[in-house]
């Protein structure tokens, strides 16, 4: 009832631009599983906008999803306001691709600003014997579930392997939580997960009693050129003594972004967007991966146009030129 409640307030104030000072904005952002980065993230950008001290009172609520794919389709629907979504996932849903190849470019998703690094992850059982993506073949692998963002990350990886999913492994569906726990107990050798670093997910499934690696995927130019969304990247085992790992390993990965829709008010996503720029400093203490990020990446990497509220900021602080 809360959130039906909520909702109907979102349609009745959100999408409209009212001239009254004492306006109370609300404000939902979806996000992701609790065990991975976009959970956090949405709640230190909805503590930061719940502090706000400018002409609007905010009340802005973290709404834990499935993930990307989950966040873009409620955004489109009117669901949600904002989301979190991977590049590569905005890139498919403006362009008709993938989950979308089916409806067809979504034409009114339009995006706030980028985030961090998201590294397509391979964690693996050292008694399963995997050590690269081809040693897949044969075993049990997590590849994440329906309407998440990091399932499609995942197929590529094992195309990219020459691997076939239906044939060539036995696929399991679950979010990365339940994957933890299955390897652990041996009931899968391995799981992928998109996901920035640190995590709960990585730190959880590195440090029980059973032994796990992270397994290189590594890329060529062949694999990038087709895919633009796609950069390489390397996993930081820093942040997990625990791993059979001594050295970074290497993989691919996209970038995390902030999106809503083309028929949000100029004026709350200028608001929003202020905020959180305006307390960048205090943003990036509240997470580890955040600590490289600055103004100027955080409006690259987005493929949806900008929302005309993002645009606007950015133009005033010169981040962006006036034409």
């Amino acid at each position: 009832m809360r959130t039906r409640l909520l909702f109907f307030l979102l349609f009745c104030s959100l999408f409209s631009s009212s001239s009254s000072a004492a306006k109370t904005l609300f404000v939902n952002i979806g996000t992701g599983g609790i065990t991975g980065v976009y959970y956090p993230t949405g709640g230190a950008i909805t503590k930061i906008l719940n502090q706000s001290q400018g002409d609007f009172q905010i009340k802005a609520i973290v709404e834990p999803t499935c993930g990307a794919v989950f966040n873009i389709n409620a955004i489109l629907g009117g669901h949600l306001l904002f989301g979190l979504a991977q590049s590569d996932r905005q890139y498919q849903a403006v362009h008709g691709e993938a989950d979308w190849a089916e409806k067809g470019p979504q034409n009114n998703l339009r995006s706030v600003f980028s985030l961090y690094p998201e590294i397509v992850t391979l964690i693996a059982a050292t008694d399963s014997g995997i050590r690269t993506v081809a040693d897949l073949r044969g075993k049990k692998v997590n590849i994440g579930d329906v309407g998440s963002g990091y399932r499609q990350n995942a197929l590529d990886a094992l195309a990219s392997a020459g691997l076939d999913p239906q044939k060539d492994l036995t696929i399991f569906g679950y979010r990365a939580a339940q994957a933890n726990v299955m390897l652990q107990d041996g009931q899968i050798d391995a799981f992928f997960y998109t996901v920035g670093h640190p995590n709960s997910a990585s730190n959880d499934a590195t440090s029980g009693s059973k032994k796990v690696r992270f397994v290189a995927i590594p890329t060529t130019d062949i694999f990038f050129a087709d895919k633009p969304y796609y950069q390489k990247a390397m996993i930081p085992v820093g942040f997990y003594p625990a791993a059979a790992n001594t050295e970074d390993v290497e993989s691919f990965g996209v970038k995390a972004g902030l999106v809503t829709t083309a028929k949000a008010s100029e004026e709350i996503v200028y608001t929003v967007t202020k905020e959180i720029f305006e307390n960048f400093e205090d943003f990036k203490l509240r997470h580890p991966a955040y600590c490289n990020l600055s103004k100027k990446e955080m409006i690259k990497g987005i493929f949806p146009p900008l929302h005309p509220g993002a645009l606007k900021y950015y133009r005033e602080v010169g981040l962006l030129p006036n034409n």
